[in-house]
């Protein structure tokens, strides 16, 4: 059995955190957090999430922190999806870049800023559920 290892983003800037709207025609749109695979070249899993950070939104990040795995059995390909708090440094949309920017069939990814509240957070269709189950607990200690 395969194992696949991505990184994920739950970032937070400026009193807003930083999800990625997709949508592509004929499918439903939702949010999710900025990451991807990691790759070969990519040193740690930390150096694999500032990298995807950098190519979908051009921001540099922080001091990451792991706080949730997840795991997804497969037929050929298990997952294992790590999720990492940080805060966003700064943003500069020019330096964003990767593939999945130039090809139209992987739909849009837009980097949208939803306020730092349990009910903002709530209102999301954020993926996957695990994730959006996590975020809604610990929203509520956020004080907001």
């Amino acid at each position: 059995m395969k194992v696949r290892h991505n990184v994920r983003a739950v970032l937070f800037d400026d009193g807003c955190l930083v999800f990625l709207h997709r949508g592509w025609p004929g499918g439903s749109p939702y949010w999710t957090t900025v990451g991807g695979g990691v790759e070969p070249g990519d040193a740690d899993l930390e150096a694999a999430l500032r990298r995807e950070v950098m190519e979908e939104i051009g921001a540099t990040i922080g001091p990451a922190t792991e706080f949730l795995t997840l795991t997804e059995p497969g037929e050929k390909v298990t997952v294992v999806q790590h999720y990492f708090r940080a805060d966003v440094l700064d943003t500069d949309a020019s330096r964003r870049g990767g593939p999945e920017l130039d090809d139209p069939d992987l739909g849009d990814f837009a980097p949208v800023r939803v306020a730092l509240d349990a009910s903002a957070v709530a209102a999301l269709e954020l993926h996957p559920p695990e994730l959006a189950d996590y975020l809604r607990e610990e929203a509520k200690g956020w004080g907001v």
